[in-house]
């Protein structure tokens, strides 16, 4: 009978081991004796998350949110790269990081896709900042829904979304998109092409621009573009192409003419 007291009173010492008292009562631990709070032992700021992508080349990374991620002992990093929001992940131990995705194997659910949609779907813009008199139409400037279009006349992606608007205006005529002439400081020829586009307000000279093909440089040098510049800065939108819907819901990168039709009619 003692040894059974005394093995009973071992099997509750070593139970205990898994709990400790504090100010709040019991704070639970995991088997291998760490707390199961990890943000009570494991920290990373924002300004490390910064660093971080910084050494793995993403120097202009803006910090969103760091969290941990749906995985054990890794951080979730959200951030804008370019103008777009993206989801990196880092272990405890600071030392690797992860660009995903993450999938949850019972549900079968991109766990990281989830976030990067929650993520596109908070950025917000004041769309009435927009000087939609200053931009080329491309449509019926007499169109119900608008849409401005931030664009880089060397930017090739801003081409292959150009071809999908034009996809969308053959079957939607209640859409009109409005072009901002937005030149990123890496194209070292983009200024001038802006403000040659925008001092002729030629669409043709744009798509010739897209195209690949020499377009003339005029000898203007209309305000209009810094004031692009200028306006992006303050909106957020750093990349392109980018596309600022009625509600002021920002999406950057190129769509499908019917995933276009369809971000259009759900920012009604």
């Amino acid at each position: 009978m003692t040894r059974f007291f005394i093995l009973l009173l071992a099997a509750v010492f070593l139970g205990s081991a898994l709990f400790q008292l504090n100010s709040d009562g019991l704070q639970a631990f995991d088997k291998t004796g760490h707390e199961m709070d990890c943000q009570k032992c494991h920290v990373l700021t924002n300004q490390e998350a910064k660093e971080i992508l910084k050494n793995v080349k993403i120097p202009e990374a803006e910090i969103l949110k760091v969290q941990l991620s749906p995985v054990k002992g890794i951080w979730e990093i959200s951030f804008m790269n370019q103008g777009r929001p993206a989801v990196f992940y880092v272990d405890f131990s600071k030392t690797f990081l992860l660009p995903g995705p993450v999938v949850d194997i019972k549900s079968g659910k991109n766990r990281t896709q989830e976030r990067l949609a929650k993520l596109e779907e908070s950025r917000r813009v004041d769309f009435s900042k927009i000087p939609l008199n200053q931009g080329l139409v491309l449509g019926d400037g007499l169109a119900p829904q608008k849409v401005a279009v931030f664009t880089d006349p060397d930017c090739p992606f801003c081409g292959k979304l150009h071809k999908e608007m034009e996809k969308v205006l053959q079957e939607r005529k209640d859409i009109a998109f409005y072009i901002i002439l937005y030149p990123l400081r890496f194209h070292k020829d983009a200024y001038w092409k802006s403000k040659s586009i925008f001092c002729n307000k030629s669409l043709k000279m744009l798509e010739d621009a897209y195209a690949g093909k020499e377009i003339p440089r005029l000898e203007c040098d209309p305000k209009e573009i810094d004031a692009n510049i200028k306006l992006a800065g303050a909106l957020g939108i750093t990349g392109t192409p980018s596309l600022v819907l009625p509600n002021g819901r920002v999406h950057t990168g190129t769509l499908p003419a019917e995933q276009l039709i369809d971000l259009i009619q759900r920012s009604r």
